[in-house]
């Protein structure tokens, strides 16, 4: 199949089969099985193995010194068995030597030796006789000579170990230091990567190309192509002393090539697809227990314990047939391959023995044939199954060289104006934006917001809401018009100082592995201890971190698992209002609190945003109330704006929003319901007036300024 025609088939896989492919490889990669065949190829597979070989092209000296190693070494291990068939030659000679001296006196010439063998009708012997070297009757093995030749042969296989263990040293030092500019150029390009980039990428799929995608790149070329070098120089150092040696036996080990090709050909690709087809079914299972574990208490709550256990057996089923197929079909290949060796050996014994026997080869020489038709199909088969793995590093490398050439965001002007400190006065001047040119998004919207009002923006999902703010902090770029940040074009200032003006808190925290402490902190590095614990107490965060053994000390494990969802957004705020932001940015960002929590950060939100610009996205609209300005956004466009008591006046979009989240709850439940909640939203204030009585008695805390 051609590179187009693979790149077409790709193409046109179903979703299903495509999240079958990805499930399939991350459980071949998380198996630590390298050497298995992977379930997807490399849709160029010419141009990416060219270009993930280019990788190595900083190192290029270090390669050329290594191959000169591997060169050595195999020269070293290729005359090894040469060298020592000629000790077997000193000890047969011998033998023989001392064996003739019952039939011929001391110092009978060879020739004498010959001749007297050939009358007597011993013509092998004689044969024999005369193609030994330097042969004296009764001279016995000569063990001076012996001593030599087995010294000689042990520096030969210790300078051939120390060459080819230098040569592994050098190759991980090129490898470790390949890949690791290659996730130097991986981090830089992500950084430079617009955020329309990730809102198209699922996120597992960049992790996967971060991480598996290039240790397997790592593992193909450490234990592949670096081997491939050794194996290549093998081949052919053994192929020319096999030659050297005998012809006629050089032929007969080379028969075994087609052989080896025909088992290849046959098994080969039923294996590869046996084994595509065994880890598509690993990654279902995987993704079925996966799935039965994370969702185990509603499993049981709907009693469908049954059904889980019935799908999981169907699928284990089918693993264990595939399974089966491809270990059967994978594990026929050595079998053949040593069928074909076990052969070509009996071929060379039986022609070599004839030839010594004929006296064209010496014992020595077939015994050094036999370690050489050994050292001969073992490269061939390691060669062969590196094609497999080779293929899978190739569309690893596919996916990484795709993320490297993807669009970047365009760079800041390096010659423009420096930004001027202000109060933080926000002008959207006939801003309009689409995310793709055929659906508009905004169109034509104009507002102004002073420092110290707070702007809220609701409206139904896809309004555009979010889209606002992503532009006001430039994650993306505007079609037309311009966003002022007092007074400057924030198109013409620098990303880092747009941002470095504004606080935004998210939907869904995000927190780093580390102390809470650390946490508030990240939103400015220089931040005191006093100032972090003033953001916390502002934010209501202090009141839960005292309750933990190790206070703001305590370290929150992966995920932040060991604090709630609603305490997790309040860190977020914390870390947010200790940036001094000149605009705040709340992008429902207490939407994981509880309605007690949330009331309460009300309070702390109002004084915090004094003297801030500030834009509130929410769905809840009661969070909202108190705004002095709310945007009530429809199709990319503002409908209304106004304050929350003018807009249900107007009785329009806004009023509709809030008929459908209140009027109709208020419908639907009892007075006495309405009642208690009467009773909970006044002792919330009662708290909230207990504790301004007690903060009037001692000093206030200090509110960062803009």
């Amino acid at each position: 199949m051609s590179a187009g025609e693979n790149v077409n088939t790709t193409e046109t896989l179903s979703e299903d089969e495509k999240l079958e492919l990805e499930l399939a490889e991350q459980a071949r990669l998380n198996s630590g099985d390298w050497d298995s065949v992977a379930p997807g190829k490399a849709s160029q597979f010419g141009p990416s193995f060219k270009r993930m070989i280019g990788l190595l092209r900083p190192s290029a000296a270090a390669f050329v010194f290594v191959s000169i190693l591997g060169a050595i070494g195999v020269v070293l291990a290729v005359i090894a068995p040469k060298v020592l068939g000629a000790a077997t030659d000193v000890i047969f000679q011998g033998v023989f030597s001392t064996a003739l001296a019952d039939q011929f006196p001391a110092g009978t010439s060879q020739a004498d030796v010959v001749a007297a063998l050939e009358a007597a009708g011993q013509g092998e012997m004689a044969n024999m006789v005369g193609a030994m070297q330097n042969f004296e009757v009764g001279a016995g093995v000569d063990f001076e000579q012996l001593k030599w030749i087995v010294v000689g042969v042990l520096a030969i296989y210790v300078g051939s170990a120390i060459l080819t263990w230098l040569q592994g040293f050098v190759i991980n030092i090129i490898m470790v230091r390949t890949m690791w500019r290659l996730r130097e150029d991986v981090e830089a390009k992500i950084n430079r990567l617009p955020l329309s980039y990730f809102d198209k990428v699922q996120r597992g799929e960049l992790i996967s190309r971060v991480t598996n995608d290039i240790d397997n790149i790592t593992q193909t070329m450490q234990q592949s192509l670096s081997t491939a070098i050794t194996n290549v120089l093998t081949v052919v150092g053994v192929l020319t002393m096999m030659f050297s040696i005998s012809w006629q036996l050089a032929l007969v080990s080379l028969v075994a090539l087609p052989l080896m090709g025909v088992i290849f050909g046959i098994i080969g690709p039923r294996s590869q697809k046996a084994f595509a087809t065994q880890w598509r079914k690993v990654g279902r299972l995987n993704a079925r227990v996966e799935e039965s574990f994370s969702g185990h208490a509603l499993v049981r709550v709907y009693g469908r314990e049954a059904d889980s256990r019935e799908k999981f057996q169907e699928e284990n089923e089918e693993l264990y047939q595939a399974a089966f197929k491809a270990q059967f079909l994978s594990g026929m290949i050595m079998p053949g391959m040593m069928f074909i060796g076990s052969l070509t050996y009996v071929g060379i014994a039986v022609l070599g023995g004839l030839m010594v026997a004929a006296g064209q080869l010496s014992l020595g020489s077939v015994q050094a044939f036999i370690q050489y038709s050994q050292q001969f199909t073992q490269p061939l088969s390691e060669l062969g199954g590196m094609a497999a793995v080779v293929q899978s590093g190739t569309a690893s490398a596919e996916r990484v060289f795709e993320l490297l050439d993807e669009d970047e965001q365009d760079a800041d002007d390096a010659d423009g104006p420096e930004l001027v400190p202000g109060p933080g006065v926000i002008e959207f001047e006939h801003v309009s934006f689409a995310y793709s040119p055929d659906k508009p998004l905004i169109r034509d919207l104009s507002f102004r917001v002073e420092p110290g009002q707070t702007v809220a923006i609701v409206g139904p999902t896809g309004a555009g809401k979010t889209t606002l703010v992503n532009l006001l902090m430039r994650f993306y770029e505007l079609d037309g018009g311009r966003i002022l940040l007092d007074g400057q074009d924030i198109a013409q200032l620098t990303r880092d100082d747009v941002r470095s003006r504004t606080g935004m808190v998210l939907q869904d925290p995000w927190l780093f592995a580390g102390s809470i402490r650390e946490n508030i902190r990240y939103g400015r590095q220089s931040a005191t201890d006093e100032e972090v614990a003033e953001a916390a107490v502002a934010t209501r965060v202090d009141k839960f971190v005292h309750s933990l053994p190790e206070g703001y000390d305590t370290v929150l494990d992966e995920d932040a698992a060991n604090v709630s969802a609603g305490e997790k957004q309040l860190i977020t705020i914390a870390r947010a209002f200790v940036a001094q932001p000149a605009v705040l940015i709340l992008d429902e960002a207490t939407s994981s609190v509880d309605t007690r929590t949330e009331l309460l950060l009300q309070h702390a939100m109002s004084a915090l945003r004094e003297g801030r610009t500030s834009f509130v996205i929410a769905h809840r609209l009661s969070t909202i109330r108190d705004a002095d300005l709310i945007l009530v956004m429809e199709h990319g466009d503002i409908v209304e704006q106004g304050n929350h008591d003018e807009l249900i006046a107007q009785q329009g979009a806004y009023w509709r929003l809030y008929q459908s989240q209140f009027e109709h709850a208020i419908d639907a439940q009892d007075e006495p319901v309405l009642d208690h909640a009467d009773e909970s939203a006044e002792s919330v204030t009662d708290e909230l007036s207990g504790e301004q009585t007690a903060a009037s008695a001692a000093p206030a805390p200090k509110v960062p300024e803009a």
